[in-house]
């Protein structure tokens, strides 16, 4: 049976993979295989990808850059689908930019062509993709601040349609995208302002050193597991209970920041996931605040 389906799924994607193991694709570098996996390099590639896993009864799954992402150990029994179309450029004042374009590319581009807006994005290392779906922010910001008009392909009827910034329903960490699976970011447009290039370097050199000092970039992690509850620090509530350095396995509860999980070398995605109980758990005795993740699970 596994034979013959990937001698179907060959016929229409020839460049198909099988059992690639998800952890090099995650920041986490956590995760079982994929039974398939595919990189769509064109919307027409991520067309006939979904056409594919169809017409085999396969489930399948978006992957951006795997920023905010949690691969189980088994792996995923479906066919993997990879945005790897990545095209970004400037159109007067806006910027045009294909899903899997990286956000620091996009960063680096504003500050060459002098625009404002993205700086607070710097060292986020996601896609801008994935920041659009999960309305991505930092220092007060987000991407729905910039947001002009979203590109998106219906999985359900393979049909296109461009959302403006009111249908895309954003909300803290959360947007229309989120909620509704079948809607996949192909593109965005992204409305910036005229700034001052010394000023917005600035900017972008004060967020990248804040990270640095506040955040445990040396290890691989999905950056802030929990979403921060109103008035509150989900990584400040995390301390409290006395929870920052707690290792279980091969993860840690980072020491430097208590909403970050980060992998010593070797985690499996049931040692997260044991310290995301845990640190719910014990903030809920204590305060009685229910933490919710921010990130995503596979």
């Amino acid at each position: 049976m596994g034979k013959l389906i990937i001698q179907k799924l060959k016929k229409d994607l020839p460049d198909i993979r099988t059992n690639v193991p998800l952890k090099n694709h995650t920041t986490f570098r956590i995760g079982g295989p994929a039974r398939f996996f595919f990189i769509a390099k064109t919307k027409e590639n991520l067309i006939k990808a979904i056409q594919a896993a169809n017409k085999n009864n396969l489930p399948f799954f978006i992957l951006g850059h795997g920023s905010n992402l949690l691969v189980c150990d088994k792996g995923y029994d479906g066919l993997v689908i990879k945005l790897q179309f990545e095209n970004c450029k400037l159109q007067e004042k806006s910027l045009y930019a294909e899903a899997g374009a990286k956000l620091a590319n996009l960063v680096k581009l504003s500050l060459n062509r002098e625009l404002t807006g993205l700086e607070w994005a710097a060292g986020i290392p996601g896609t801008i993709g994935g920041a659009i779906r999960g309305n991505a922010g930092a220092f007060k910001k987000a991407i729905s601040d910039v947001i002009k008009k979203v590109e998106v392909l219906d999985s359900k009827n393979l049909r296109f349609k461009i959302y403006n910034l009111s249908d895309c329903k954003f909300g803290y960490r959360d947007s229309i995208f989120k909620q509704r699976k079948n809607l996949i970011i192909l593109s965005a447009e992204i409305k910036l302002k005229i700034g001052d290039k010394n000023e917005i370097q600035k900017k972008i050199k004060e967020y990248l050193n804040w990270r640095r000092k506040n955040q445990p970039l040396n290890f691989p992690s999905a950056g802030s597991v929990f979403k921060n509850p109103k008035k509150n620090s989900a990584g400040k509530l995390i301390e409290k209970c006395g929870l920052k350095g707690k290792k279980i396995g091969k993860a840690r509860i980072s020491e430097k920041h208590g909403n970050f999980i980060v992998n010593l070398g070797g985690a499996r995605a049931r040692d997260v996931v044991n310290l995301i109980q845990l640190s719910k758990k014990k903030v809920k005795e204590k305060f009685k605040i229910e933490l919710k993740e921010e990130i995503q699970y596979l």
